[in-house]
């Protein structure tokens, strides 16, 4: 019993993981955010009924459980779509896109149209990008022998950061957020980004994560967190500088563009560790 909740878990956590890495430049997207507020009541209730249909062929045939039967498939699908919509919520929030004080449509109509997408990516995290079950011993030992060493390790992290961040950093949205978010929001952010880091290396079991397993210590997996989010910081201050947007704003507008942008970084440069070895 316990060892299935602790995979249910995983499952879930591989799933926010993997919903995030498909959907986050469309949580940093403007007209995204505007679509919501404006579109009609009829045409999401088409947007979701599509993208319900969309999931429950996905995990029918190609899904973690798609030899399962029709009813199990429904489950999985309304689960991913429940989850979908608590982590748009809660991301917009963090990106101080929806407030207590708006409108109760405009907070359904963003929450709406970014979550439809993130449950599509929750559904192919879920699925395909779980490695711990599908590793085998051999096969885990002998990537360990490839393991690479610190530097090419946080050469791998930096690749991923850039790849992850670069669909984001020149936007307009990075310095939008970062000038109106408080100072508690911004600390979110940061803590979120850390989680991530954790569960994608640590513990939700994705492709290539035995590499990492071998060495699971509380220190180690301190240290391999923090050096990832690191990586994660100094790529987003780079990229942000090579794009010019230190040139004016004032120390505490750096440090919240540098966190903002660093959420996209670090899961790039988590997944990237696993992912692109």
């Amino acid at each position: 019993m316990t060892s299935s909740v602790s995979s249910s878990l995983r499952e879930y956590a591989r799933g926010v993981a993997g919903g995030l890495m498909f959907s986050l430049p469309l949580l940093y997207t403007m007209e995204v955010w505007w679509a919501g507020f404006v579109a009609e009541p009829m045409r999401l209730v088409v947007y979701i009924a599509t993208v319900f249909l969309l999931l429950l062929g996905y995990n029918h045939y190609a899904g973690l459980h798609h030899d399962h039967c029709w009813s199990e498939v429904m489950i999985d699908s309304v689960e991913e779509m429940g989850l979908g919509l608590l982590l748009a919520a809660a991301m917009l929030f963090l990106l101080g896109q929806i407030e207590l004080d708006h409108n109760a449509y405009e907070i359904v109509g963003k929450i709406t149209i970014e979550a439809m997408t993130i449950a599509i990516g929750i559904s192919i995290g879920t699925s395909q990008l779980g490695g711990g079950e599908k590793e085998t011993k051999a096969a885990a030992e002998a990537s360990a022998q490839k393991e690479k060493t610190f530097t090419g390790q946080a050469v791998i992290a930096m690749c991923g950061a850039v790849l992850f961040a670069a669909n984001v950093a020149p936007t307009e949205e990075i310095i939008m957020i970062a000038t109106q978010s408080h100072i508690a929001k911004l600390v979110g952010i940061a803590l979120l980004s850390v989680a991530l880091t954790a569960m994608i290396l640590y513990y939700i079991e994705f492709t290539g994560s035995r590499r990492l397993a071998r060495r699971n210590g509380v220190l180690s997996v301190i240290v391999g967190t923090v050096i990832s989010y690191a990586v994660a910081l100094v790529v987003s201050a780079l990229m942000l500088w090579f794009l010019g947007r230190f040139d004016e704003p004032s120390l505490l507008t750096v440090v919240s563009q540098v966190v903002v942008l660093g959420l996209a970084a670090t899961l790039g440069a988590s997944a990237g560790r696993l992912l692109l070895q």
